[in-house]
């Protein structure tokens, strides 16, 4: 069966999500989350990858990208139910799913609370608590009152290495500037979840397959948060790669070979 692209978007009573799918609906649906201030665009390395044998679904998180930015502040919970309605609207009973950062806090939110409509979960660059609460409401005020252009500013020193930087200034360029063209509103309202996402004393309960990527040289989420998440996550599996936060983009040989590893499939 050829490969299929199409994009559309789903409209609940509270947001409208904007999602692309490739490849064959018959195939096992892998999902991917962006983190905060991307979009869906960022997965463009792993939708080349994995098109051919999943069937590979990409959203915008809420207040980015093409999707809607409700008003009031957001819940980790909400994130989580954005991706337990797109399965539903696309009848999709079970999945694989592969967040980064706030994707990543997504992820373990449905692996604890929705386990039966996964296979496996891929969490990457994240921590069961990112950061501190007062920063995350301090950067929400700043953008408020500043728009995102300081955050777009810095973002690229967060995200990536200096050398992936230098090599690649295109693409930290439109990166950087999708994060500016952003609502600020939403990005304000994800960072009043994320400040208030604590997952440390539910990690135990997870019973899924998971897969932990983490970047070797984060500043935000690190290592040792991975390594800890390992801890408490039964049968968790861990892998370091030589990146930044953002390592799917800089390091996307390595970050795919990990995935395809802990699937199982050989592409």
């Amino acid at each position: 069966m050829p490969i299929v692209t199409f994009q559309d978007q789903i409209t609940s009573q509270e947001v409208t999500l904007h999602y692309q799918i490739f490849g064959d609906a018959h195939q096992s649906a892998l999902i991917f989350s962006n983190s905060l201030g991307t979009n869906l665009s960022m997965w463009q390395k792993q939708i080349d990858d994995f098109k051919q044998n999943f069937f590979v679904i990409c959203y915008d998180t809420r207040s980015h990208g093409a999707s809607s930015t409700p008003q009031g502040c957001y819940s980790l919970d909400q994130l989580g139910n954005d991706v337990i309605q797109l399965l539903d609207h696309l009848n999709i009973a079970k999945a694989s799913f592969c967040g980064i950062s706030m994707g990543g806090l997504t992820g373990q939110w449905l692996a604890i609370h929705f386990p039966e409509r996964f296979n496996q979960v891929i969490v990457a660059n994240t921590a069961a608590k990112i950061g501190q609460a007062q920063a995350w409401q301090d950067r929400a005020k700043l953008v408020r009152e500043q728009g995102l252009k300081p955050i777009a500013e810095t973002a690229a020193s967060r995200w990536f290495t200096e050398d992936f930087i230098q090599q690649h200034s295109l693409t930290v360029a439109s990166l950087s500037n999708d994060l500016a063209a952003g609502s600020a509103e939403g990005y304000a309202n994800c960072c009043e979840a994320l400040a208030q996402a604590d997952l440390r004393d539910e990690l135990g309960q997870i019973d899924i397959p998971v897969l932990i990527i983490a970047g070797q040289h984060d500043p935000v989420t690190t290592v040792a948060d991975g390594q800890w998440m390992q801890q408490q996550i039964a049968h968790a599996q861990l892998a370091e790669i030589n990146a930044s936060h953002i390592s799917n983009i800089e390091q996307p040989e390595q970050f795919n070979q990990c995935i395809r590893h802990f699937l199982g499939t050989k592409i």
